[in-house]
């Protein structure tokens, strides 16, 4: 009987979980958003309080999931993050994997899909915030560099996607391109779920036997120096992409 309340606690919990994120989008689009251009002196700036405001809506998101008993978490190596300049890169195991880190990161940019500009619960903020589009991959890789040349801080999943389940991985080059354009901090981040959740193959509702644990891992910055003297630059950026590629493949093999 126990078990059965449980679950079906934890199957409402997590869509009340959803539809809070829902509703915060959409009272930041209408309500905080508006008010940040007319009061903030430049764009810039209106960027970055924007910025802040989402990673607050991220944290308060992933306590309300903790403390409902949806899920619980760790996170080691929290102080090598938040340096300017920083290319955060990361594993995609689950849905909220951006949240989880953009709630540990308060002034983030990150790469999101393009239909997300129509989505009207996260358009606020991927247009306030200043996160940049994957719909011109060019436009994409440009933007990024310029981000983190002047000093911000980007997240990418060189993925593009959620992974899949028993699926080797297949980064895509973009990830390794913007990193040795850009000659700046790589920072590996590898995300583990336990039981697995949220994936690219399961529906929100299709919740596991018991919480989910999310585990974040920030490993030591990725020196650069060998890659950045490869040429042609094309070489460079494949094997870059493979050694990335192999490295998380490791942490996923330790991690089972």
């Amino acid at each position: 009987m126990y078990k059965a309340i449980n679950y079906y606690w934890r199957l409402f919990a997590t869509g009340l979980s959803f539809s809070v994120f829902g509703l915060c989008g959409i009272l930041l689009r209408i309500c905080v958003f508006p008010i940040l251009r007319i009061t903030s002196s430049s764009k810039h700036k209106c960027v970055l309080k924007a910025q802040w405001w989402v990673h607050y809506g991220f944290y308060f998101f992933i306590g309300f999931m903790h403390r409902i008993g949806v899920m619980t978490y760790d996170i080691k190596g929290l102080e090598k993050l938040n340096k300017p300049g920083q290319l955060v890169i990361a594993n995609h195991p689950t849905l909220i994997d951006i949240v989880f880190l953009i709630s540990r990161i308060p002034a983030a940019n990150c790469i999101v899909k393009e239909k997300l500009w129509h989505n009207p619960f996260m358009k606020g903020a991927v247009v306030n915030a200043g996160y940049i589009s994957n719909g011109d991959p060019e436009k994409m890789i440009n933007e990024s560099v310029a981000c983190l040349k002047a000093g911000g801080i980007m997240i990418i999943f060189p993925e593009g996607t959620r992974s899949i389940p028993g699926n080797d991985y297949k980064f895509q080059r973009s990830a390794a391109h913007i990193a040795l354009q850009a000659n700046t901090i790589v920072t590996p981040v590898t995300i583990h779920c336990s039981p697995s959740t949220l994936t690219k193959a399961e529906k929100w509702y299709q919740i596991p036997n018991r919480r989910f644990h999310l585990s974040m891992r920030v490993d030591n910055d990725i020196v650069l120096d060998d890659f950045l003297a490869i040429e042609p630059k094309t070489i460079a950026v494949r094997r870059f992409n493979r050694y990335l590629q192999n490295y998380f493949e490791k942490q996923r093999e330790c991690n089972e």
